[in-house]
């Protein structure tokens, strides 16, 4: 039987109906500590009554301070934070919610700018007008605690309280326990070839709003047919999202693999860059044929992006030959 419940509800609320979840106001850090427990608790939990916390004025408000923390360019409207300012954060962050609240929000597509790689390449951010960005960081304050209690202990990147540094200290601490063979995977245009139906059934199984889904797929359509915009509020979470299953694979190779042997592997991973590492290469092709295909190519249906994966650059390699590389791409710069 499916399970689903009130984006507030612990276990004492859930008996009381949801009626005794309006009667009370609740802090949004508060709110977002019981909806991180909830979930945590609960992990096939499905989560409703989001949207009306996505419209409150306090969610909003700490949305803007985020962006405009952040700082950034003006999107394709032109309007910058002091224009806002100028003219009142209240009544802009009220029109904002007026829009959502009457279900009339429609993003604006995403103003596009060319950041030069070497090798003649480049890379293409969208950055979103400042209301959009706003929208985007209040649907993330209620979506984040619900997807960070299913993220996996080797995903590091764009997390609450976690750092590359972090992500180092994993691959030294792996290092000391002799796992020295490295694969290097970069995925490529990872987070241009996200697709879309697949992350929103992703999303859908933590989260039964039909509110909340129909923003997220406004936000998703409003730049194109696939992919999540780099630059956009929301996309480093999405994208955690939808490599969430990877992850879960890597964990469950940790222990074992198909060929009944144990693969003594460890990972970690940053966005779209993973560094799974194992006792020895022959470990790691078996590893590669098996779970390990979340580290190399997916099956069909259970890795996202499992041509894009298939294509990618994976590269094993000993530490001594690893840091070498290394020393050549962070001491060039060759990685943008």
């Amino acid at each position: 039987m499916e399970q689903r419940g009130p984006a507030a509800c612990s276990v004492s609320d859930r008996k009381e109906g949801k009626d005794e979840m309006t009667k009370a106001s609740i802090d949004l850090q508060d709110l977002r500590r019981r909806i991180y427990v909830k979930a945590k608790a609960e992990t096939s939990w499905r989560f409703w009554g989001l949207y009306v916390h996505v419209c409150k004025m306090e969610t909003l408000r700490e949305a803007y301070v985020l962006a405009k923390n952040n700082d950034g360019a003006p999107g394709v409207d032109g309007l910058t934070f002091a224009a806002i300012e100028a003219q009142g954060v209240a009544l802009f962050l009220e029109q904002l919610r007026d829009e959502l609240v009457r279900h009339t929000y429609v993003p604006l597509p995403a103003r596009r700018q060319v950041i030069p790689k070497d090798g003649g390449k480049v890379r293409v951010l969208l950055i979103p007008a400042i209301r959009d960005r706003v929208v985007q960081g209040a649907l993330k304050l209620i979506l984040e605690p619900i997807f960070e209690a299913d993220f996996q202990p080797g995903s590091y990147g764009y997390r609450p309280k976690r750092t590359a540094h972090e992500a180092i200290d994993r691959v030294a601490r792996a290092i000391v326990q002799q796992k020295t063979r490295v694969i290097d995977i970069d995925l490529r245009s990872y987070f241009d070839n996200i697709r879309h139906d697949r992350l929103l059934a992703k999303v859908a199984r933590r989260v039964d709003d039909a509110d909340v889904m129909h923003l997220l797929k406004l936000m998703l359509k409003a730049n194109g047919r696939r992919g999540v915009p780099q630059g956009g509020v929301l996309s480093p979470l999405l994208s955690n999202v939808y490599l969430t299953e990877v992850d879960r694979m890597l964990e469950r190779a940790k222990e074992t693999t198909r060929c009944g042997k144990y693969t003594y592997i460890e990972y970690a991973r940053f966005a779209d860059d993973r560094v799974p590492r194992t006792h020895l290469r022959k470990e790691v092709r078996c590893c590669a044929r098996d779970g390990g295909r979340s580290s190399g190519a997916g099956r069909q249906g259970q890795a996202p992006n499992h041509r894009k994966l298939r294509r990618s650059r994976a590269v094993v390699v000993s530490v001594a030959e690893k840091a070498e590389l290394d020393s050549v791409r962070y001491g060039s710069e060759r990685r943008a």
